[in-house]
């Protein structure tokens, strides 16, 4: 005779309802009885449109559902969308201290989180953040107000990366992407020219799709720098630019926006107009301060050195002396 079994099964509500593994459905519908502990459970109308009626059954503590969903196998348990918080521990406990005693215990996965899925709870949050009952800083923010928080969190990202600290990168990057899905909640608001982020997903989907012929066409490329050429090429014709410096956004940091100028002017070989002198100015004044800066720029690119990163890093050699000098530890 087979031994009484009681199954856990665990779902996502990242997945839409009634996705579930063909294991799940067959346990479900063999099952002498489904159990569920609320009766708003997402996974319900799917359940019995298939003809499976689930027992609501109330959910007492811990230890005491652990107990009764013991007496009740054979059965299925559907866990509940909060994940029954200490039901496991609790037949596990019951499992190690009466072992023998008890009908065995299967935990089940019924769906799975696809990769992405915790993007879903973003939008959960955020929307419940905006919405009346929420934040009342977050229902505030504009996109303009949020502006300084975008460049903060962006640059203390860049010094994460450059500083190779995983663990402050990986919250940055949560940080940077909060800002894209506050951006985009509240372009949901507008009035005349609404927009989601799914909207906003879809676009950078279709043009990356569409800039990149060689993984998705039948273009052939024989290495990074064509693949760069080509990219470059499509996203002038689909800007319909007329010159190679439209679209550098001129809010860049200055030697940013310098080192952007010249990689554009570099890519589109562009000979129209020389270089600036590569040489010290026989007096310094704003003006062949600039100019020097510049060349910097332009003989970092020829060179392949990042001009900004390499300033930053020099900064930061720097900053360590002057604290050493000052018999301070780095920060």
């Amino acid at each position: 005779m087979d031994t009484p079994k009681l199954i856990l099964l665990t779902t996502t509500h990242r997945v839409a309802p009634g996705l579930l593994s063909w294991p799940a459905w067959e346990a479900l519908r063999s099952a002498p009885e489904v159990l569920v502990g609320v009766a708003d459970h997402p996974q319900l109308a799917a359940l019995r449109a298939a003809g499976v009626e689930p027992e609501l059954v109330e959910r007492p503590s811990a230890p005491a559902l652990a107990r009764l969903l013991l007496a009740r196998a054979p059965a299925v348990w559907l866990e509940s969308p909060d994940g029954d918080p200490g039901l496991t521990d609790a037949l596990a406990r019951i499992a190690v201290e009466e072992a023998g005693e008890h009908p065995e215990i299967e935990l089940l996965p019924g769906s799975y989180d696809l990769p992405g899925a915790r993007l879903l709870d973003l939008v959960t949050v955020m929307d419940r953040l905006r919405s009346p009952g929420g934040c009342p800083w977050d229902a505030e923010q504009t996109h303009e107000s949020l502006v300084k928080y975008l460049v903060e969190e962006s640059f203390e990202l860049v010094e994460a990366i450059e500083e190779g600290d995983r663990e402050t990168l990986r919250e940055e990057l949560g940080d940077v992407l909060l800002q894209v899905f506050f951006h985009s909640r509240i372009a949901e608001e507008d009035a005349e020219d609404p927009f989601s982020i799914d909207d906003v997903a879809g676009d950078i989907v279709e043009k990356l799709t569409y800039r990149h012929p060689h993984v998705f066409g039948d273009v052939s490329v024989t290495g990074s720098a064509e693949t760069e050429a080509n990219w470059e090429q499509l996203k002038a014709a689909e800007k319909q630019r007329e010159s190679v410096l439209d679209g550098v956004p001129s809010g860049l940091p200055a030697l940013a926006y310098a080192a952007k100028l010249v990689s554009r002017v570099r890519r589109a070989h562009f000979t129209g107009v020389p270089d600036a002198p590569y040489r010290l100015p026989a007096e310094l004044t704003a003006e062949t301060a600039g100019e020097l800066l510049l060349a910097v720029a332009q003989q970092a690119h020829d060179r392949g050195v990042d001009v900004d990163a390499a300033l930053r890093a020099a900064a930061r050699r720097y900053r360590a002396a002057v604290r050493a000098a000052e018999g301070l530890a780095e920060e």
